[in-house]
């Protein structure tokens, strides 16, 4: 009976081996690369960010978007890498204006009248990279979520704005840190 059982283990290991090492060669190359958990690839000299105020420039102003719209966009850098935010002159420099803040019926039902209103944000958005130039971008962004025509633009403004802000801050933060 022992013998059986140690024939059995022995075809186990060599069964199993190069199993074990593949994981062992995955688990050490995983270790070893630069990517944060976010994947999020920042050159390693960068320690700092900055992110100037994003003044609302469209042709409507919505009076908190600018500084709703700037603390997401800092939150999720502070919060997604190591680097520490400063008043200027980071390391990484985030810098732009809201362009557009606009409403526009969608979804015209058979009687001619909207079904849908969207809210639409866009903004002007100019990165630099102190140490990786080639990564330096000026983009416009823009994204917008649709909201029933029977609802009231002020009822439901400040959730469509957080949601709204929140992907163009996802939008602004891949293009800028997430090289996939």
């Amino acid at each position: 009976m022992e013998s059986t059982k140690k024939n059995y283990l022995r075809f186990l290991n060599r069964r199993f081996l190069p199993l074990n090492l593949l994981l062992i060669i995955l688990s050490s190359s995983i270790g070893s690369c630069s990517l944060t958990f976010t994947g999020a690839s920042i050159p390693a000299e960068a320690k700092t960010i900055s992110v100037s105020l994003f003044p609302n420039k469209a042709e409507l102003v919505q009076p908190t978007l600018s500084q709703s719209f700037t603390e997401a966009l800092r939150d999720k850098f502070s919060s997604q890498t190591s680097l520490s935010l400063v008043p200027r002159n980071g390391d990484l420099h985030l810098e732009g204006e809201i362009t557009g803040y606009s409403t526009e019926p969608v979804a015209i039902t058979g009687a001619q009248q909207a079904a849908l209103i969207r809210l639409k944000i866009t903004v002007s958005v100019r990165f630099v990279n102190k140490y990786s130039p080639k990564d330096d971008f000026e983009t416009t962004f823009s994204r917008y979520e649709d909201y029933s025509s029977s609802q009231n633009l002020g009822s439901v403004e400040l959730d469509l704005i957080s949601r709204i802000n929140e992907a163009l801050v996802d939008d602004i933060f891949n293009k800028a840190v997430v090289n996939w």
